[in-house]
């Protein structure tokens, strides 16, 4: 089995890449062990001295590290999610499922139409190009010309994340929704 490995711009993130579905369905972001104990291989990837974050996507990982230098962890990481994937054993365990439960979305009655070109525009422009980068974003609500995202993965705490939001995504609703008037991050 060989596993690529992709800087992302988060210099604090790799981008881990198996040749193989990680995820069919959604993504999951796991911040700590506890959060961890739905996957075998998220817990096993907390066991490694300086993770501190780990994200699955379609095809990859993302995996977020502490000031620990990625020479000496980056050997431990590739061993556990090759050990992972040839064990044969599911990313998550039993009824867990892709998408963890981020909140409910909030918006005002009557914005039903900005919504669904806000969330439009977000599956089809911004979240592949997201991806790529190791992370995703994800619609939490819209309310008076602003939108509110959550941004995961290797996005969440990443030094360029405010750019993306403010020059990227912000300008490009601006763009085709002429009501968007700020977009905003929420944790």
């Amino acid at each position: 089995m060989f596993i690529q490995t992709e800087a992302t711009p988060n210099p604090a993130t790799l981008k881990f890449l198996p040749g193989r579905v990680v995820l069919a369905e959604g993504t999951r972001d796991f911040r700590s062990s506890e959060e961890a104990s739905v996957s075998a291989l998220a817990e096993a990837l907390f066991t490694i001295p300086g993770v501190v974050g780990i994200f699955f996507g379609y095809d990859f990982i993302t995996v977020t590290k502490d000031d620990t230098d990625w020479q000496h962890m980056r050997p431990a990481i590739l061993g556990a999610i090759m050990e992972h994937f040839m064990s044969g054993q599911p990313i998550l365990k039993g009824e867990a499922a892709g998408d963890e439960d981020l909140g409910e979305e909030f918006f005002d009655e009557g914005d039903e139409e900005t919504v669904s070109t806000i969330k439009e525009l977000l599956e089809t422009r911004v979240r592949p190009a997201v991806a790529q980068d190791g992370g995703d974003i994800t619609f939490r609500g819209y309310r008076d010309g602003v939108v509110y995202l959550t941004m995961r993965g290797a996005c969440a705490g990443c030094p360029s994340s405010t750019a993306t939001l403010s020059h990227g995504i912000q300008n490009l609703m601006r763009h085709f929704i002429p009501e968007v008037q700020e977009v905003r991050q929420i944790q």
